[in-house]
């Protein structure tokens, strides 16, 4: 059956409920709605207002002052990039870093030697080659000093060579990993312990037995591959996945909204049948399926956006010719996708329904992916492990000597790419708010855009403290991933980087006035400069340093020409 035809048998099944999820909200259901999420989140000096052409937008409700916080938002949902599982261990909920420095450093140098890439997206199975063992919860309260003791042999196995990694013995890096081994100072840096998914799948971890029941109840129990998932066929589930790691893995993001909206479905028609029953009097109101529906599906509509497949920018080595046959191979991908998840998670003894995951067509698994493209974030957590090091890095001479004797070999280790943040891809309720500027009065905030790099040439540290060059500063490249498949072969898929974030605000002596605390998923917006009352607040979002055609080639990504005073003063 041909795309087309399959679309219009569910539509037309479903035409009702299909054309409701559909239809963009009411402003003042928008309006009440945001209202509602500031007042919960208890959101101090914010308001969204409705903004002519742009649709929405955010704006101060009081005076902000130059470096304060303007924003932190709770995401609604989000994930972690497949490739980045390999660098990072994170709640699969909340996306802080859990186990312990040793934890983290010897999983990934684990996950090294078994030669699995840390520029490429994991099989779903590489994760199940790690052993039991060497993801212990506890750690041991005494100090493990027989590294300490045989730090000579271990500096045998590595290099003060920044240019190459230099392997360590298996049984060093499972030690570390299994936390028998302590690292110096790295009670400095203490992580929440690791809780495993109840589903017992080997894929999703937790930094409290909170976050986990969380996501479990918010979506993770259909797609959960343990033995205790609710998804109807594992193996559909697992085929699922790993065809939204070969193209875009905005798929189980997707997934993710669409699990999450079905469970908050099915709760509300519970909730509403047990009042029904209680309530024996002839005027209690009868809400409909499709409005509970609706309900359920309220904080995913007020990012209503067009369909992936047709919002998405054309992309440079694609001729306009082939425009029509590029975007259709977008949505036969969009379909294979949603087949797939329906055969995991979809039964056909209920098709006649509502509960049916029928109702989710291929218009709205478009719709919600488009909603990603145009109003995602970045999903950026700072990594403990480089603050781990660059606070060996910082200890006085003799102490730093000591300790690095031990943290050395580790360091060479890992190369040069010794620590990662994790990165992802979220969606923020407020922040979808915010409309772009290429003259900005606010910022998202990265703490890893500067860091300090560690000295590991080898020379003398009191001479290079006496040398203010041989310590620099270098901006992380903190990436945007924008996956379109090619149109000669749909599962090959172009990551075209959007800088979002090239560099910190410098406020007085550099730090800002509300130090922020970014160790989970939260997104964190910063003043620029002072914004007054009234005043809408923007942020950039691409480098907006580069020149006017640049800037505009990489805003048309995002469905739009930039108007904004700086693009109006130098359009030609």
């Amino acid at each position: 059956m041909e795309v087309d035809d399959t679309v219009c048998s569910i539509d037309a099944k479903f035409a009702n409920e299909v054309s409701a999820l559909l239809n963009p909200p009411h402003p003042l259901h928008l309006q009440e709605y945001f209202d509602n999420v500031i007042s919960r989140r208890q959101c101090r000096g914010i308001k969204v207002k409705q903004n002519g052409e742009l649709g929405k937008g955010l704006y101060a409700d009081l005076d902000f002052k130059e470096g304060e916080l303007v924003l932190k938002d709770q995401m609604l949902v989000g994930i972690q990039h497949c490739s980045n599982k390999i660098d990072c261990l994170v709640c699969s909920f909340c996306f802080r870093f859990i186990g312990s420095i040793e934890l983290q450093i010897g999983r990934r140098l684990y996950l090294q030697d078994l030669g699995v890439s840390v520029n490429h997206e994991s099989d779903l199975e590489t994760f199940k080659h790690i052993p039991e063992d060497c993801c212990q919860t506890d750690s041991s309260d005494g100090e493990d000093n027989s590294l300490m003791n045989n730090h000579d042999n271990l500096g045998n196995c590595a290099s003060s060579s920044s240019k190459e990694r230099f392997p360590l013995p298996r049984e060093v890096v499972e030690s570390l990993m299994n936390e028998e081994l302590v690292l110096p100072y790295s009670k400095e840096f203490s992580l929440p312990p690791l809780v495993r998914c109840a589903g017992g799948c080997g894929e999703a971890y937790y930094c409290s037995k909170s976050c986990a029941e969380a996501d479990w109840e918010l979506s993770h129990c259909l797609l959960c591959t343990g033995e205790s998932s609710k998804s109807l066929c594992r193996e559909a589930l697992l085929k699922f996945m790993q065809h939204a790691n070969d193209t875009n893995d905005i798929f189980l993001l997707a997934a993710k909204v669409i699990s999450s909206t079905i469970l908050r479905y099915r709760k509300l028609k519970v909730t509403h049948l047990e009042e029904r029953e209680k309530c024996a009097t002839p005027n209690v109101s009868d809400h409909s399926d499709i409005s509970l529906l609706l309900e359920a599906w309220k904080p995913i509509s007020m990012g209503h956006k067009k369909r992936w497949w047709d919002c998405v920018a054309l992309p440079d080595d694609v001729d306009s010719s082939d425009e029509a046959a590029f975007r259709m191979q977008l949505k036969e991908l969009a379909f294979k996708s949603l087949q797939l998840l329906k055969a995991a998670i979809f039964s056909k003894e209920c098709e006649s329904c509502l509960n049916s995951y029928q109702v989710f067509s291929l218009e709205i698994y478009g719709q919600i992916i488009g909603m990603f493209e145009l109003n995602n974030l970045d999903l950026v957590v700072a990594s403990p492990v480089e603050d781990y090091f660059l606070y060996i890095d910082d200890l006085p001479y003799p102490e730093k000597q000591e300790a690095e004797k031990v943290t050395r070999p580790f360091l060479d280790a890992l190369g040069d790419d010794y620590s990662v943040c994790c990165q992802g891809t979220a969606f923020f309720p407020l922040q979808s708010c915010i409309n772009h500027s290429c003259c900005p009065n606010a910022k998202a905030f990265k703490r890893e855009e500067i860091r300090r790099k560690i000295n590991r040439s080898g020379e003398d540290p009191e001479k290079i403290r006496r040398d203010p060059a041989k310590i620099w500063r270098f901006p992380a490249k903190i990436w945007r991933l924008k996956l379109t498949p090619t149109l000669t072969d749909p599962t090959v898929v172009h990551r075209s980087p959007i800088r979002l974030d090239p560099r910190l605000p410098a406020v007085g002596d550099g730090s800002f006035n509300v130090p922020p605390d970014d160790k989970d998923g939260q997104a964190i917006i910063i003043a620029l400069k002072p914004i007054c009352k009234g005043e809408e607040v923007t942020i950039s979002y691409v480098d907006e340093d580069l020149p006017f055609e640049e800037r505009q080639a990489l805003l048309a990504d995002y469905g739009f020409k930039c108007q904004c005073p700086k693009c109006l003063g130098e359009e030609q």
